[in-house]
């Protein structure tokens, strides 16, 4: 779907909320929740995102012969790096990495760098179909064996009882909002929460697995994090209701796969398959799309024959537009 000042206006609110919710999250979590993390990784994972962010985006406008995107105002600068400064804050805050900072500076990058490297023809010049934060987790737990992901206690460690219901009431609360009002992914959280339950009720009678063991992560906050901020990312998801649907059940059958296949860390490895199938199905619905090489010569086909022909936009093929 083609953006629009409109579109253009309702997402970039929507950053700006995210920003703001996860730079709070990150706050908390260093001075109240119990993150176990060092105070340096928040810092250096957004420099490491600002840095390349900056990079790319100078590389890009001087091959295109064009002034960068951060070039006006203060608010034109910010604006232009909050997508940075979520994927940074996000991988500093999932990833534990006991004292090597550089390993966060790299997922960190590695988000960024995803943004250019894997992309799709679009309407604008070209779109990225890979969640970035979500990427550079999983490229880091693939190449680093020993980095983890962060206890899922921390995130209510120094909370009481009544805390430990109240902070995952309001992340559902201003998730709900934020998806509903800016994003408008809501079908794909139910699909994604109803595939889960489903994957799990699947394993439990198919293969003996305990119920209640594969329902938990479902109750923690790290699983209501991913489910509201991370699998919703509206730039690598589609557009149309049912398409969502489609995306959100097949996270959750991804993760149900791993997880019979004893992988671990499967919440991060599912969605980065789902974008990637997503993304080669794409490319190769674009050729298919575009007319056949021409048999005429040119100069040959008849004025007429082109009048009101159509032919569809790979970034209508990517956000899976409804007919």
């Amino acid at each position: 779907m083609p953006d629009t000042p409109g579109r253009d206006a309702v997402r970039l609110g929507g950053l700006r909320r995210f920003a703001v919710a996860i730079t709070v999250l990150n706050l908390l979590g260093h001075t109240v929740l119990g993150f176990e993390q060092a105070w340096a990784h928040p810092f250096v994972a957004l420099a490491a995102a600002y840095l390349t962010e900056a990079l790319l985006e100078g590389v890009e406008a001087r091959a295109a012969r064009r002034p960068p995107r951060w070039r006006g105002g203060w608010q034109t600068r910010v604006d232009f790096f909050l997508s940075a400064h979520i994927s940074g804050l996000a991988v500093a805050m999932l990833l534990y990495a006991n004292a090597r900072w550089m390993v966060v500076a790299f997922a960190a990058s590695a988000a960024i760098a995803s943004k250019a490297l894997f992309r799709l023809p679009a309407s604008r010049g070209a779109r990225h179909f890979f969640n970035p934060s979500n990427l550079g987790i999983t490229a880091t737990l693939l190449l680093f064996p020993w980095v983890g992901i962060a206890q899922p206690y921390q995130f209510t460690e120094g909370l009481d009882r009544v805390g430990d219901w109240a902070l995952p009431a309001l992340i559902v609360c201003t998730g709900t909002f934020l998806n509903a009002r800016f994003t408008h992914r809501l079908p794909l959280v139910a699909a994604w929460l109803g595939g889960f339950a489903a994957q799990a009720a699947v394993r439990h009678f198919a293969l003996g697995a305990p119920l209640a063991a594969a329902w938990l992560p479902m109750t923690g906050v790290a699983f209501i994090l991913f489910t509201f901020y991370m699998v919703t990312d509206p730039a690598t998801t589609p557009s149309a209701p049912r398409a969502q649907v489609a995306f959100g059940l097949s996270v959750a059958a991804a993760y149900g796969a791993l997880m019979v296949a004893h992988v671990v860390f499967g919440l991060f490895f599912a969605l980065s398959l789902v974008c990637a199938a997503r993304g080669a199905w794409a490319w190769l619905r674009v050729p298919a799309a575009l007319p056949a090489p021409a048999q005429v010569p040119v100069g040959r086909i008849p004025a007429p024959a082109l009048v009101g022909l159509r032919v569809p936009s790979p970034d209508a093929v990517l956000a899976e537009r409804e007919p």
